[in-house]
């Protein structure tokens, strides 16, 4: 377990995170989704697999989440962790490609965090959260056309958070440099109806789209 300094404007707190180091070169930040934290099975899963595959890999929990709330906390705040953790990871591993990854919440404040100026060599997000869960009139797109590095939306056709889809494939299209995995009857967690899987091995199929995305 390490601990990691996140300087918030009401002052520093320490979020916890999980380092893995891996050999090939890159390094692949996790975040979590609103409503779990950084040990969640689908995230460990996701992680363990980039692992085996050679990656470099940092899961970490945001503020609200140390505090022992439910509800994430002001954007501020999650983008002031997402700029701590890459901090972290380049004094690790300083000639390492940074890649920011996240479930739902976490890839979408990662989105924000690089629209605003954090330095990656790429995002990936897991189930990216288009708007809430019907309500297509209340897009969280607007930063995206902003992001010049190269963006993987991995998407389960059936996630009610990019319904309708046609508007999804609009807001992809409006990116500098966005390629879309669909995951076929895939909901928000990727779920397949008729399909039942851990969520741990969920995440661990998820690995090899973003670690091929991450090599090209």
């Amino acid at each position: 377990m390490t601990s990691i300094q996140v300087d918030l404007p009401a002052g520093a707190t320490v979020v916890s995170a999980d380092w893995s180091a891996g050999e090939n070169g890159a390094t692949v930040l996790v975040a979590h989704g609103a409503g779990t934290g950084k040990d969640h099975p689908f995230l460990t899963g996701f992680s363990e697999t980039l692992g085996r595959l050679g990656f470099s890999t940092l899961r970490f929990n945001f503020p609200y989440v140390e505090q022992g709330r439910k509800m994430p906390g002001p954007a501020a705040h999650a983008i002031a962790t997402w700029n701590a953790v890459v901090e972290f990871a380049r004094e690790q591993q300083p000639d390492a490609a940074v890649w920011a990854a996240g479930k739902s919440y976490g890839g979408r404040m990662a989105s924000m965090a690089v629209a605003e100026g954090l330095v990656v060599d790429g995002l990936a997000y897991l189930g990216y959260p288009l708007h809430p869960p019907g309500r297509p009139e209340k897009p969280r797109v607007e930063h995206l056309p902003a992001i010049a590095v190269p963006q993987l939306f991995v998407e389960g056709t059936n996630d009610p958070f990019i319904q309708p889809i046609s508007q999804f494939e609009q807001a992809v299209a409006r990116c500098q440099d966005a390629r879309v995995v669909w995951v076929e009857g895939g909901g928000h967690t990727f779920e397949v109806k008729g399909q039942k899987r851990p969520a741990s091995e969920i995440g661990s199929s998820l690995a090899p789209i973003v670690a091929e995305f991450a090599r090209r």
